[in-house]
């Protein structure tokens, strides 16, 4: 998958400037060729032992090596699923039921994805398990003495992810993981908004399950997997047939799984071609521009470094960031995370983080992606800008 990218994307032409890449991805052309196939002449189940099955069976295991080869893993430890909260279900319910404990302790942070403080929640209340949220501070990282006071030899599971998808702040993966490991407890990442936006490898990362979704790497909805490391026990998300070694049962959605593998051949090599190097460019022009124009009014969240090189989340005094961007028409971007659409409180991230509730209305949300363009840079900032100045 390493062909050159088309100079623009045809659903973005004619468009408002595209700046929430961090909500979901448009589909490359390059995936959506490799995965046409397997709408149409490959229609076969992969599990039939006659020839309708071996074309689609060896895509499947093709696409099962790319994914593996993205995060360092082998491809007998990725597990497909349908989505990225599935994945992290099948780590977290998988992991505690496992365990069988009957007062299994679990840990997570604060501003985790609602997919996994949700799931911590429902294992609290629904499996008798200890909850313990982390909190933050002020540039959203966990702090690793915080996690060496929470641990304990009951705890089965730590879960933190790799980068927020709202301020972009990386965690100290390494030295959590190892604290957990520390106690005998499994850690889970969820790599969501990292995967193919810088290097990702599970055993630098020292972590046990991983999660990676298409749709934030220029896959369609609805394709994602989970990184099991070999011999980490989990109780199925799915019963029935062996399919994803007996994790996820149900014949394999395989045009998904092949458009998956796919993204994650192209975004192998993002990382270092030169494409985050120049997204980061781009984001810190904007993030110039802003500042240049409105002097006084603009306050980065999160760090200034040790965040994604597409993400700037950034408040604006004296205004809200829902209406900065009702007026910015010529800009599709958010406040916060796309789950939380039409949602105008403070952020739980951002206020996590320990902003005033005004300055966490004031946020803006900015991701760019592999389609963004210095003359996007330019119209965005104008917009923003504009819409500011009389506020």
């Amino acid at each position: 998958m390493s062909d050159v990218p088309p100079p623009g994307h045809p659903a973005l032409a004619g468009g408002p400037v595209y700046l929430d890449y961090n909500a979901t991805t448009p589909v490359d052309p390059r995936v959506a060729a490799a995965m046409l196939p397997h709408l149409t002449d490959f229609f076969g189940n992969p599990s039939s032992g006659h020839p309708y099955g071996a074309g689609p069976r060896q895509a499947l295991a093709e696409a099962r090596v790319q994914v593996a080869a993205l995060i360092g893993a082998r491809a007998d430890e990725v597990v497909f699923t349908g989505s990225g909260s599935e994945a992290d279900l099948l780590a977290l319910r998988g992991a505690v039921i496992a365990s069988g404990r009957s007062r299994p302790h679990v840990i997570t942070q604060v501003t985790e994805h609602p997919a996994v403080l949700e799931t911590c929640r429902a294992l609290e209340r629904l499996h008798g398990a200890r909850l313990t949220v982390l909190p933050v501070d002020g540039d959203g990282v966990v702090v690793p003495q915080a996690l060496a006071a929470a641990l304990t030899h009951d705890t089965v599971l730590v879960s933190v992810m790799a980068a927020n998808n709202e301020t972009g702040t990386l965690q100290p993966i390494p030295e959590l993981a190892a604290l957990a490991h520390d106690f005998g407890a499994l850690f889970h990442c969820d790599a969501a908004q990292a995967a193919g936006k810088i290097p990702l490898d599970v055993e630098a990362l020292g972590v046990d399950l991983l999660t990676v979704v298409g749709h934030k790497m220029y896959a369609p909805k609805g394709a994602a997997a989970l990184y099991v490391r070999g011999g980490v026990r989990l109780e199925p998300v799915v019963y029935g047939g062996g399919q994803e070694h007996g994790l996820r049962a149900g014949t394999e959605n395989v045009a998904l799984a092949v458009a998956l593998g796919a993204a994650a051949g192209l975004a192998a090599d993002e990382p270092t071609d030169g494409t985050a190097a120049r997204v980061a460019s781009l984001r810190d022009d904007l993030q110039r521009r802003l500042t240049e124009a409105l002097p006084g009014r603009v306050h980065l969240n999160g760090p200034a470094s040790g965040r994604l090189p597409n993400t700037l989340n950034v408040s604006i005094d004296g205004a809200l960031g829902h209406e900065l961007l009702a007026s910015a028409d010529q800009i599709a971007a958010s406040t916060g995370p796309a789950c939380h659409s039409g949602n105008h409180t403070p952020s739980p991230v951002l206020t996590a983080m320990g902003l005033e509730p005004a300055r966490a209305l004031g946020a803006l949300r900015l991701s760019l992606g592999r389609w963004t363009t210095q003359a996007d840079i330019e119209t965005a900032a104008a917009a923003l800008v504009k819409a500011a100045a009389g506020r």
